[in-house]
């Protein structure tokens, strides 16, 4: 990348000054200043935000003038518009999920990087709580905290798993494993594809709960079963029985040691018929700079807030420890439906 001496110093204030500015934004957003401005048209000015929002004359000129040296409005002859990246910060759902998460779980946590760097463990997540991982205390974070997760951790699968529906159900399960099933999403859905599927969710304790809500507002409490397990405890096995094996966005919040070692926990659980499909938003299969872009950054989430030790893979990285770990992907799906999902279709060697 050629970039000049000046250009490449205003760069570094834009990154020494990244915390800051990302919450001049996000105060934009919430106290109605960029909606104001979206809605006009071109006709907002200074005063007529003053006027509409009840803010004073220096709240608005400082958010102004930020947005301004960030080229998020412009401002010619006293008239404010939003540029292409305004709109996208107040209207694109990828880049409003990703703000809400990093403001809400990540921010206060994120100065704690360097401690979580040096000693392999997540220094930022004492801000919510006592516990070794994320995981551990995610039904017990403060609702709104809780409500950005959730939404951040759905906004990357939701729009792969109609299409995984119907990979999955090619060839007809009765009986599915839905390892690290979180909030029972997943479950439900396969449960209103197929009427004839059982499923059993395998997750800790707290999100079991979760899950069990959910699964009962559905009435579906005769097909979803759960099984509660750490899967980082070597001692706790994966039952047998299962058709699928089905672990979306699960083997990334753990180590490469882990991963290999759940998934040898799974080969140990299946038979010559059972399949194992590993749904997962791989950093080198994206045709977006943006969502790689997302992705690289959340793998500092994992290592402040959630674990210490995990990370957005690689899909070849996944390929391997699936080969260590005694199974053979027979058939790969990239970028299925509109998401950032590539689907690996493994079973035993």
């Amino acid at each position: 990348m050629k970039i000049s001496a000046i250009d490449a110093k205003f760069e570094a204030q834009k990154i020494a000054f990244a915390p800051i500015t990302f919450q001049a934004i996000q105060a934009m957003k919430n106290l109605g200043v960029m909606e104001s401005i979206y809605k006009n048209r071109g006709a907002a000015t200074k005063e007529s935000l003053i006027a509409e929002l009840g803010l004073s004359k220096y709240a608005i000129e400082v958010m102004l003038e930020t947005a301004e040296v960030m080229n998020i409005v412009t401002i010619e002859e006293g008239k404010i518009t939003l540029s292409k990246i305004g709109f996208f910060l107040l209207r694109d759902e990828l880049t409003k999920v990703n703000m809400n998460f990093v403001n809400d779980v990540c921010y206060e946590g994120s100065k704690y990087l360097e401690e979580s760097l040096a000693e392999s463990r997540p220094a930022g997540l004492k801000v919510f709580g006592e516990w070794d991982t994320v995981y551990e205390g995610l039904s017990k974070l403060e609702p709104n905290v809780r409500k950005s997760w959730l939404e951040f951790d759905h906004f990357y699968s939701q729009d792969a798993f109609d299409s995984a529906l119907d990979i999955v159900f090619q060839d007809k399960p009765k009986k599915l494993f839905d390892i690290g099933g979180n909030t029972g999403k997943w479950s439900i859905k396969c449960c209103g594809y197929n009427s004839e599927v059982n499923i059993k969710i395998l997750d800790l304790p707290g999100q079991i709960e979760m899950a069990k809500k959910n699964i009962a507002a559905n009435n579906l409490e005769d097909r979803i079963e759960f099984h509660p397990i750490n899967l980082l405890d070597e001692t706790q096995k994966v039952p047998q029985g299962a058709d699928v094996i089905w672990m979306s966005q699960f083997l990334d919040c753990f180590s490469e040691e882990e991963i290999l070692a759940i998934l040898e926990n799974c080969v140990q659980a299946a038979s010559d018929d059972t399949t194992i499909f590993i749904m997962e938003p791989f950093i080198d299969n994206q045709p977006y700079a943006a969502a790689t872009y997302s992705l690289v950054a959340t793998s500092l989430y994992f290592t402040c807030i959630a674990n210490g030790n995990s990370k957005m893979y690689k899909c070849e990285v996944f390929k391997e420890l699936i080969d260590k770990a005694g199974l053979q992907v027979v058939e790969e799906f990239p970028l299925i439906g509109d998401s950032y999902h590539t689907i690996l279709k493994c079973k035993l060697k």
